[in-house]
């Protein structure tokens, strides 16, 4: 199995098509040079977009030594492969640890070298090239004692040291960020410019930032908004070989990957500068976001005594992205541990991971940490724990021309006319008669209660006096005065025309 090809992730992110591919191929032929070389000077890719996707793209390994692993390893893990799956030709083999079809084949040579397997001829259907492999006893024995040490038999891991090396050349800092886009990610939304010029320089500097402030104003929303800022493509590894350990850190439940394509026949591409190691995954910078779930165990190394491998800690699997501890003061942890536990991370951008014999290695720390919480921040840290935080950003609630624009949009969108005596009730009822201060989570809120109460009585939706005041009745379980208001009591408003 080929590398994936720098065509195939062009094609994915809608800088390419297959007629593009084919034009570039026949320039390339005709013209020699790289593949990319093709394109730029085709102009079917511009080079700005050309070096935007492949600024951290890691190049495919040509020979063993270029995989940073040793032979010894390598063949352990093709072994465990073949015994394991029941692969015997050398594609089968390649697309399981995704490692290229020359290096595979080699490292089925050595085992037959070996006597550990043995060539045979490929199946009905076959390339002929595509040697298939069987392996012997003595190959199977091999196995055996190999998967005793290690269950892992996925992905063939990447060095530490280039786990390392491409957190720091990917990290979340180095995309540029501007007012543009800031405004573009949170187009739609209601949000004051006071508050998008103080997050703008946070997200820019990738430092950690605290929003903060009473509860209903959307401070999961905003934060959730800036997945849209950040659009770069990363690589991730698979898995890291690290202190004689398989540490797996791609995860398909937090990261996000690129929809790889296949193209035809006739699209392939068969320049080695034209490839990608297949051992990283081309993902979009993460955005994870933890909540009350969130235990100590998860910020750190957590090993298998069954298959002898390790998962990487939530926030190594963040770098290059963003973290949001959402409800922040409300997890399982408590906020103090948490803290304590990173406040040389934060400050230093560095961490330590420690293995169940007790040996540690150091690991960039670099993700944009942002906490979320709607209880009151010198309630949860201490003062030289806030000075760590660069970033304070407060989500107030909405004044009173924000949230008529709320309430009017989402009015709109439901084919309902909001007059200015409704909102003018709407507005008395929530601050004068049930004390509340006014929030953003308000006008959504009401509508949908409209909309339940509406169907239920069978009534054309509408700002219906009293279905007005059984919504809002509904954001408190008692007034200011500690007394239930009785909707008789309160005087009606009548819908202007």
């Amino acid at each position: 199995m080929a590398s994936m090809r720098i065509s195939d992730i062009l094609t994915t992110t809608g800088l390419l098509t297959a007629e593009g591919v084919r034009a570039a191929a026949r320039h390339q032929v005709e013209q020699g040079g790289s593949f990319c070389d093709s394109l730029v000077a085709l102009g079917i890719v511009s080079q700005s977009d050309l070096a935007r996707i492949l600024e951290y793209a890691p190049a495919s390994p040509a020979v063993i030594e270029d995989t940073g692993l040793n032979e010894r390893y390598l063949l352990d893990l093709l072994v465990k492969v073949m015994h394991a799956t029941g692969c015997e030709a050398v594609s089968e083999i390649a697309a399981r640890i995704k490692l290229p079809f020359q290096i595979v084949s080699q490292l089925a040579k050595e085992a037959a070298r070996r006597d550990l397997a043995s060539a045979a001829a490929p199946r009905d259907g076959k390339a002929l090239w595509d040697t298939r492999y069987v392996l012997s006893d003595a190959g199977r024995r091999w196995a055996v004692d190999a998967l005793a040490q290690s269950q892992y038999i996925g992905p063939a891991p990447v060095s530490f040291t280039a786990f390392q090396e491409s957190i720091l050349r990917q990290r979340a800092a180095n995309q540029a960020v501007d007012w543009q886009s800031i405004q573009k990610a949170f187009a739609g939304l209601t949000v004051s410019e006071e508050f998008l010029e103080q997050l703008g320089p946070a997200i820019s500097s990738g430092r950690t930032m605290l929003l903060y402030g009473p509860p209903g104003n959307g401070k999961t929303s905003l934060a959730l908004r800036l997945e849209r800022v950040f659009d770069d493509l990363i690589y991730i590894p698979h898995a890291v070989f690290v202190d004689g350990c398989v540490m797996r850190v791609f995860d398909p439940s937090l990261h996000r990957p690129i929809i790889e394509s296949t193209p035809s026949a006739d699209t392939v591409v068969s320049i080695r500068r034209g490839e990608v190691d297949d051992r990283w995954v081309p993902c979009r910078r993460p955005f994870i976001v933890a909540g009350g779930e969130l235990t100590m165990e998860m910020l750190d190394l957590r090993y298998d005594q069954a298959s002898k491998f390790y998962e990487a800690p939530l926030h190594i699997k963040a770098n290059g992205g963003c973290l949001l501890i959402d409800d922040f003061g409300r997890q399982i942890v408590s906020p103090t541990a948490l803290l304590n536990r990173w406040i040389i991370p934060l400050e230093n951008k560095i961490d330590f991971l420690k293995f169940h014999t007790g040996k540690s290695v150091e690991v960039p720390f670099e993700q944009l940490v942002i906490f979320s919480t709607n209880l009151d921040p010198s309630d949860l840290m201490d003062g030289a724990f806030l000075r760590r935080i660069p970033y304070k950003i407060e989500v107030k609630g909405p004044t009173r021309e924000e949230f008529h624009s709320i309430l009017e949009g989402l009015a709109t969108r439901h084919g309902l006319a909001l007059t200015n005596g409704t909102f003018e009730f709407l507005v008395n009822e929530i601050v004068e008669h049930r004390g509340h201060e006014l929030a953003n989570y308000q006008p959504k809120f009401i509508i949908e209660q409209l909309i339940a109460a509406s169907r239920f009585f069978g009534r054309e939706l509408s700002f219906d006096s009293r279905l007005v005041r059984l919504a809002i009745n509904n954001l408190c379980v008692r007034d200011r005065g500690g007394r239930q208001k009785a909707e008789d009591q309160l005087p009606p408003i009548a819908e202007a025309a």
